[in-house]
């Protein structure tokens, strides 16, 4: 697993760095299947803006949305958020 940046400045300023591009990580998470299917819903939406996005596009636009927040207003956001078990779901 790659070693995270020691704060979110080091992050920052190591995503835009010009002329490099930047190496892609994999990871995986679980969701609910209804956050699940809100993704579908957000691709219909950029097909009727006449821009396709990947599910991996629209996760990173959320992100960065984040990224903007106050701390009161973020830690609100992720306290809307219905809590998910961790771990992989049993088939």
């Amino acid at each position: 697993m790659p070693k995270p940046p020691k704060s979110t400045a080091d992050a920052a300023s190591t995503a835009g760095k010009a002329g490099k591009p930047e190496k892609p990580v994999r990871d995986s998470f679980t969701m609910p299947a209804a956050d699940f299917a809100l993704v579908a819903v957000l691709k219909g939406r950029a097909l009727e803006a006449r821009r396709p996005a990947k599910k991996s596009e629209l996760l990173r636009a959320g992100l960065h949305a984040l990224h903007g927040l106050s701390p009161a207003a973020l830690a609100k956001a992720l306290d809307a958020l219905a809590p998910v078990k961790a771990g992989r779901p049993k088939k």
